[in-house]
């Protein structure tokens, strides 16, 4: 007799969501689903709206990471009007970028998955949470939510507003940047550069020893996918703009394509275990699963162009190969992206067309506009349609958690089959919610829980509880 087995919620991810495994009558997992939750219904919200309002409203999809919604919209409106916006415009909407990656990053390394970095899979669930990092690595958490700090007030310096930016707009930047803004934004990335310095080399200690203590999660994710993410000429890692890259599993490149181009590459789905759609890649006549995010995006790139990332990518690539399949490692990719943005922010800071035209007129004459971007967790699409009148008639939005959906439910299916067996209830869970944490998804939610949240695993059979799992 089969069994399921539910994890409601799922803790410590942007949103809320919940885990059911199916289960055969020896317990093996036959199938894993990871199910969001939440339906927002931004796409049927947008609909009937004014088009140049859409880099203020699609902010508040998510209080996470507005920034790219922000700045995705408004690039996808300098494409309906058919405008190049000033280069002091694109160095100043990508230095605000910088600064959310930064933020998000930190958010995650340092707050989201730091638990399971300070205290490993098997620690104590009453102290596996951001309280319980204070109290055990209190100078590391510190400068960890400091840096975290510094790549928000970045964001807010050049975006006005912290959570939801509001200057980034069709045809560029909605103010220019002052003496007082440009010295505050000096400062605050030198001591982004250093804290960053400090603080990788201890990071990566974690990370070493949570692997090390792991070997189970690392035989038993490699889940082979193909990976999708943006490059620059060169094929160097750019999170703003460029081509979006596909490469199958066995690390060849096999196209890349431009954003107005990905309804004839990327193929969306409904299913029935979740509001999220799923999208798979649709080449030459076949639907591959595909994850998108720091881990996919140091598998498709040639190289990047900072120094101090570049040498750590080196050695990531030395170490796990291309590609490298294993979720558990995109915490290390995650690690080696905030230096680039760190990095990235000081070359931008320094360069000097970042002050100057940076706004051109638009005008709204009816058609299409699409754009992307490399959101924290992965490649994000906007694509409007609008009329001669400026008003939205249709869009549509890919998000990074759906497409990484598949290959989030193989992963759940390998991972429970190598950690379920003889485990603790508790740790049991930690470990389950751990393998959602590695893909960092964002659910679209605002609001999360400090500590501890319920919890509850129910297992099945022919429709009878005959074991409950709870957290209080």
């Amino acid at each position: 007799m089969s069994k399921t087995i539910k994890i409601d919620p799922v803790t410590r991810i942007e949103g809320h969501a919940r885990i059911l495994l199916d289960c055969d009558e020896n317990g093996k997992i036959e199938e894993a689903f990871f199910c969001v939750n939440e339906l927002r219904g931004f796409e049927r919200i947008l609909v009937g709206m004014q088009a140049h309002t859409l880099p203020q409203v699609t902010a508040r999809i998510c209080g996470v990471c507005p920034t790219a919604h922000h700045l995705v919209a408004a690039k996808a409106l300098d494409n309906a009007c058919g405008v190049t916006i000033p280069p002091a415009a694109k160095l100043l909407r990508e230095y605000m970028y910088m600064g959310h990656v930064i933020h998000s990053h930190a958010l995650s390394l340092f707050v989201l998955a730091g638990p399971d970095l300070v205290f490993g899979l098997q620690g104590d669930p009453a102290k596996q949470n951001i309280v319980g990092m204070v109290h055990a690595e209190p100078e590391l958490t510190k400068k960890g939510l400091r840096l975290r700090s510094l790549g928000q007030k970045i964001n807010e310096t050049i975006g006005g507003r912290g959570i939801h930016p509001v200057t980034a707009v069709a045809g560029g930047i909605s103010f220019n940047l002052s003496d007082a803004q440009f010295q505050r934004l000096r400062e605050l990335t030198t001591e982004t550069v250093a804290l960053a310095k400090e603080l990788s080399g201890p990071i990566k200690t974690l990370l070493m020893r949570l692997f090390e203590d792991n070997p189970r999660l690392l035989a038993n994710l490699n889940v082979p996918s193909w990976y999708v993410g943006t490059v620059e000429k060169g094929g160097v890692l750019n999170l703003y703009d460029g081509q979006i890259r596909a490469m199958d599993e066995s690390g060849t490149i096999k196209t890349e394509f431009s954003a107005d181009q990905y309804i004839d590459f990327l193929a969306e789905r409904t299913v029935s275990t979740s509001y999220a759609k799923e999208v798979y890649v649709d080449f030459q006549g076949s639907e591959h699963m595909y994850r998108v995010g720091s881990l996919a995006r140091l598998n498709i790139v040639d190289g990047l162009s900072t120094p101090l990332a570049q040498a750590e990518f080196e050695l990531f690539r030395a170490n796990f190969g291309r590609p490298c399949h294993n979720a558990v490692i995109q915490m290390y990719a995650k690690l080696i992206e905030m230096l680039y943005a760190c990095e990235r922010a000081e070359q931008l800071i320094n360069d000097p067309g970042l002050r100057g035209e940076n706004r051109v007129p638009v005008q709204f004459k009816g058609g299409r506009g699409v754009a992307h971007i490399e959101a924290p967790r992965g490649t994000l699409i906007h694509d409007y349609e609008i009329d001669e009148q400026g008003i939205v008639r249709a869009a549509n939005m890919i998000i990074a958690t759906q497409q990484n959906t598949a290959v989030i439910n193989k992963s759940l299916k390998e991972g429970a089959n190598a950690l379920m067996q003889g485990a603790e209830d508790e740790k049991m869970l930690n470990a389950l919610e751990f393998v959602v944490r590695c893909y960092d998804p964002c659910l679209a939610c605002a609001t999360h829980a400090i500590g501890r949240m319920a919890l509850a695993v129910e297992v099945r059979r022919d429709g009878r509880i005959i074991r409950e799992i709870r957290r209080n």
